[in-house]
């Protein structure tokens, strides 16, 4: 372990640790007993610390920066799933070759993650950790059913990242006492594909008014819908799964009618709120049904094979 350099204007004596290894950063949050952080980008952690927003008992006295654990920079591809270390930068998804391939909606989703610098600090499960209700990569983690591992103590277990979701802001992991180490979703099998959709003001650097994430996965003919995955965001108190919708078109054809019908029962299981800086309810509500339609027909296209555009939307 390694102790950094105590920076007086940002920590006012808060300790920045290095461990080497998984076991390391869980004795030191055991150490110090709630009053130590994990961190990795800290592009959510920092900033608060500078601006004196941690005050009291929110302020750390150690943050543990897991940059350094070997293998937690590294995506890990199987042929039944996809691993993702708690290290894995925005970046890092954004130019895999594999997930740009493969699960274009990860890598797009990463590509709207604030700007550049941004990208190559913050990390995937950083995001996740969040717990914000139109968190980018939470509305991706959720449509590809993906699973944390969560070390607590001397016990590690997978849970569905949508179980981690308790409200805005509200995350189920207490990064004091616990350590998400990797993120996972499957490889699904056969005829499938995804979609990225987000409508802002601008494609990046802004809260978007709306986004979403699809998967479909097609039988063996490619004529009806297996299973469906729709998740979108700011709608709910946490990031939203449709899961009406993904009931209605499991066994259905890929095919437009489908999608308008399925977008309209997305459109009505959503409540989202006025926002005076992004935009009010009714507009959002307008938009839910263009927005879920042309994800729909993407991941349909490339399911089947085809190369259709981005479903990435901006206001006018």
């Amino acid at each position: 372990m390694r102790l950094a350099e105590t920076d007086t204007g940002m920590s006012q004596g808060t300790e920045y640790l290095f461990p080497l290894s998984i076991q390391e950063a869980i004795q030191i949050l055991e150490r110090y007993a709630g009053k130590a952080r994990i961190i990795a980008g800290g592009t959510d952690v920092l900033p608060e610390i500078h601006k004196g927003r941690l005050q009291g008992s929110a302020r750390p006295h150690c943050l543990v920066d897991i940059t350094r654990i070997p293998g937690l920079d590294q995506i890990r591809i199987t042929p039944v799933l996809v691993e993702v270390g708690a290290a894995v930068t925005f970046a890092n998804i954004r130019d895999s070759a594999f997930l740009n391939q493969q699960v274009h909606a990860l890598a797009d989703a990463a590509r709207c993650v604030g700007a550049e610098a941004i990208q190559n600090a913050a990390t995937w499960v950083g995001n996740l950790m969040q717990a914000m209700p139109a968190a980018d990569g939470a509305i991706i983690a959720l449509a590809l059913d993906t699973e944390a591992r969560i070390v607590d103590g001397k016990k590690a277990a997978w849970r569905p990242v949508g179980s981690l979701f308790h409200g805005p802001g509200l995350s189920g992991v207490d990064p004091t006492r616990q350590f998400v180490t990797h993120v996972r979703f499957p490889r699904a099998s056969g005829m499938w594909g995804t979609a990225w959709g987000r409508i802002g003001r601008r494609p990046s650097l802004v809260l978007p008014v709306l986004n979403c994430a699809v998967k479909l996965c097609l039988d063996s003919e490619g004529e009806q819908i297996r299973t469906a995955r729709i998740a979108l965001g700011p709608v709910a108190p946490c990031p939203h799964r449709a899961r009406r919708a993904e009931a209605y078109l499991e066994g259905r054809p890929p095919v437009k009618s489908s999608f308008v019908q399925a977008a309209r029962l997305v459109q009505q299981e959503a409540n989202p709120r006025d926002s005076i800086t992004r935009a009010s309810r009714a507009y959002r509500l307008d938009v839910i049904r263009p927005m879920i339609e042309t994800a729909l027909e993407t991941a349909a296209q490339r399911a089947l094979g085809g190369t259709p555009d981005h479903g990435q939307q901006t206001l006018r």
